[in-house]
């Protein structure tokens, strides 16, 4: 079962924690032998479903928005990242080179592609710039993927 994340950034350490157990649980669902995480392993959700699977057992697909994604992300997530980076089985770009949110929503319609479902970390508002997750949820819903919302009740970004 291929499952994609798309997810809010920059959540409070509470919110965080919650949605860790969200994301645990959610891949406790499925047969971990069988799980294979596309994730574009930002820092937040991403990494921590990419996290949650291989420590299962289960597989990484890494999806690169652009050749300066990596640079575009918090200097503090950067060994988080590398570390997922070298477990991925398999890696697919845009080949996009500046990390925009055009760059982002390509990559993450790449990600949806290559997904049976997509779980999103989503408080249900919509987007505050292009490419965010609630384009991410618009896009697979229009493509007929179906999609898994994790928000923790009563929480706020």
């Amino acid at each position: 079962m291929r499952v994609g994340i798309t997810g809010h950034r920059g959540l409070s350490t509470e919110v965080e924690e919650r949605v860790r157990t969200l994301l645990d649980e959610a891949v406790s669902s499925f047969n971990a032998t069988e799980l294979v995480a596309v994730s574009c392993i930002a820092d937040g959700p991403d990494s921590w479903f990419a996290e949650a699977v291989l420590k299962r057992g289960g597989r990484l697909e890494v999806v690169i928005p652009a050749a300066k994604y990596r640079e575009s992300l918090p200097d503090w997530h950067h060994p988080t990242y590398d570390k997922l980076l070298s477990h991925a089985s398999d890696i697919h770009e845009t080949g996009m080179t500046e990390s925009t949110s055009e760059a982002h929503q390509a990559g993450s319609e790449i990600l949806v592609g290559l997904a049976e479902e997509l779980l999103a970390v989503w408080d249900g508002k919509p987007a505050w710039g292009y490419g965010g997750t609630a384009d991410v949820v618009a896009y697979a819903e229009r493509t007929g993927i179906p999609v898994r919302v994790l928000w923790p009740k009563n929480a706020s970004r």
